[in-house]
């Protein structure tokens, strides 16, 4: 297996040697990105938003840091009812307003999503993870039922190796350099996918995204900051929930999933044995987040 590199070969195939498929393989993307719309809210940040499914109940998607729509869609492709995705502040074409943001911020992009589509069910990946938790400081009895997915951090900051690789892609998105931020975006795939047409696939959407629409500066603290002062103020959530965590996995460390299951009265929490899970386990990861959702 040799290493990573960039841009992809013209095919969008690995290099391979002997008798093999001859057609070209691009890599690219299976479905193109779906249009998506501007809401106002009523903390005055635009934010944009997609809606899928129809009927009830509704749940509302949160993403990580970095990522958005696109990444956080596969979630629920399970999920029965309305679906609602969207993109935080400083995402996307997300409004960006001045300053210095905080968790206290990003859950209230979640709860003016979540208010103006009227959703009962959340689910919330990493920082998504951290600002769900953040709204249900403020109103434990906001939903139904509840998913955190390798949530990042609680109350205590994150570790220098988070913060190190969070820092590096948002200066190679700052710096528009895009063998940068494909080296910087590298690191989500297993070392067996990269110079793989699904690797490149990935890449480039990531790449189609980040370079089109940017990382706005205001991002740059939330690694440093904590989402909650003590996270024993979400004992008042009654709502069931479910707590995925894995193994190995620096960005999102098992010890705060543990402790977040730990702090929520009904939750359970499942901890996979190896990291990459979107790559190794989607189609169990798929299932359990729906079989929980829809029940």
């Amino acid at each position: 297996m040799r290493g990573f590199r960039w841009p992809p070969p013209p095919d969008g195939g690995p290099r391979t040697w002997g008798p093999g498929p001859g057609a070209p393989r691009t890599g690219r993307p299976a479905l193109p990105e779906p249009d998506t719309e501007l809401v106002a809210t009523p903390h005055g940040v635009r934010l944009e938003r997609l809606v899928t499914g129809a009927g009830d109940p509704v749940t509302v998607f949160a993403h990580g840091l970095g990522n958005g729509i696109a990444t956080t869609r596969p979630f629920g492709s399970g999920v029965t009812g309305r679906k609602v995705f969207f993109q935080f502040r400083g995402h996307g074409r997300s409004d960006a307003p001045p300053g210095t943001w905080s968790y206290a911020d990003l859950a209230r992009d979640v709860r003016a999503i979540a208010d103006l589509s009227g959703a009962t069910r959340a689910f919330g990946a990493s920082l998504g993870a951290g600002a769900l938790c953040r709204l249900l400081s403020q109103s434990p009895e906001r939903f139904e039922r509840l998913v955190f997915f390798l949530p990042a951090v609680l109350d205590r900051p994150r570790g220098e190796v988070a913060r190190q690789r969070l820092t590096a892609l948002l200066d190679a998105v700052e710096s528009g350099d895009a063998s940068a931020v494909a080296e910087a975006v590298s690191v989500e795939l297993p070392a067996a996918i990269r110079n793989t047409p699904a690797g490149w696939a990935y890449l480039r959407q990531r790449l189609d995204q980040l370079l089109r629409d940017g990382l706005a500066p205001g991002l740059a603290s939330l690694p440093e900051q904590v989402a909650l002062p003590d996270a024993a103020v979400l004992s008042a959530v009654a709502a069931p929930a479910l707590v995925i965590a894995c193994a190995g996995d620096d960005l999102h460390p098992v010890e705060v999933a543990e402790q977040l299951a730990a702090a929520l009265p009904q939750a359970t929490l499942h901890v996979y044995d190896r990291p990459n899970i979107l790559w190794t386990e989607r189609a169990d990861l798929r299932e359990r987040i729906s079989g929980f959702l829809n029940g």
